[in-house]
């Protein structure tokens, strides 16, 4: 592996991170063999492993593979997506997160977390308020930096100048969605890390399973019935990887090692994260770890999917409240103007 620098942290990391909730016994998979799975990843090079509180029992199978090489790892987790019927039990608030550190790091089996991320914006807490108790946990030694997840780039810029106006941690990592189907963060969000000096790791590189190739325009689909099943049964973005298979056909590259290879080429991207279930998925990714594409390769990707543009919005995307409550869009009958 070719390390890269996450931002401006000083942490180096590699171009391709293991994301492990399809690691998760709620998958189907068996503890040891997600163990197994981790440690082929880490012999590999890689060096960055991201989970979340929320990804099921994902946290403790990570704190077994890790034993006796924690030291190797660039750790991140995160927080923030309910855990849970108690509605104080997620969010970013000073009382959750301060709990669900101490739970983060039990399962992890580790006194510190590299990089702990908020997972989605919580517009119920004062962004002031998450960023205190955050900093709190960096000057405490329990976490060496901190990142958001899936943040508009409003967000992004509110929070850095919250961080230092008020003295406290700048957000230091984003990780947001982006493939070849999903090139919106090319627009604004990439250029802000950038612009901030913010390490970037992307999660979903190949489209919810569309690019790898396996579904095909009226196939007979079995990945039409997995976790992602609305995007994967969109023809509009089938349409558009039927459009993509030639060029990866004609570069001499399976579908998933162009997928990979188009993320860790923009240079505001730090690494991607594989989301591989099987042995065989990861070994399969693992084989195009050197691929770089051409600019002539580029170009065509370009001009089937426009940059800065997605073929479709992503249902893990975060909506801000008003595109989700109507009341928060309408003034109240009764005093809205005649027309």
């Amino acid at each position: 592996m070719k390390y890269r620098s996450l931002g401006r942290t000083g942490i180096k990391v590699s171009p391709y991170g293991l994301g492990t909730l399809m690691l998760a016994g709620l998958m189907g998979n068996e503890p040891d063999e997600s163990v197994r799975i981790i440690h082929r990843a880490l012999d590999a090079g890689i060096n960055l492993i991201d989970t979340a509180d929320r990804y099921a029992d994902s946290e403790d199978i990570v704190g077994r593979a890790l034993k006796g090489r924690r030291d190797e790892v660039v750790l991140a987790t995160k927080v923030g997506l309910p855990m849970g019927e108690d509605p104080n039990h997620q969010g970013g608030s000073r009382r959750w997160i301060t709990t669900a550190v101490e739970n983060s790091l039990r399962r992890l089996g580790t006194d510190h977390i590299d990089i702990y991320q908020l997972q989605r914006p919580d517009p119920d807490t004062d962004l002031e308020e998450t960023l205190s108790v955050l900093t709190d946990l960096v000057r405490a030694g329990k976490v060496r930096a901190i990142g958001f997840s899936t943040t508009p780039a409003s967000m992004i810029v509110q929070a850095q100048w919250t961080a230092e106006r008020a003295g406290l941690q700048k957000p230091r990592t984003e990780q947001p969605p982006y493939s070849i189907l999903n090139r919106g963060v090319e627009r604004e969000v990439l250029p802000l890390a950038q612009e901030y000096g913010m390490g970037v790791m992307v999660w979903g590189p190949f489209g919810q399973g569309l690019l790898t190739g396996r579904v095909r325009k009226g196939g007979d689909n079995d990945l039409k019935r997995a976790r992602f099943s609305r995007h994967l049964s969109d023809e509009h973005r089938i349409d558009v990887v039927e459009q993509l298979l030639p060029l990866a056909k004609e570069a001499g590259l399976p579908m998933t090692h162009l997928a990979m290879a188009f993320t860790i080429a923009h240079p505001g991207v730090s690494a991607a994260l594989l989301g591989p279930r099987t042995m065989e998925h990861l070994d399969d990714l693992l084989a195009g770890a050197d691929v770089e594409l051409s600019d002539d390769l580029l170009d065509r990707i370009d001009e089937i999917v426009p940059p800065g543009t997605d073929v479709t919005a992503l249902d893990q995307e975060y909506r801000p409240p008003a595109l989700r409550e109507p009341a928060l869009r309408r003034r109240p009958a009764g005093s809205r103007s005649a027309t």
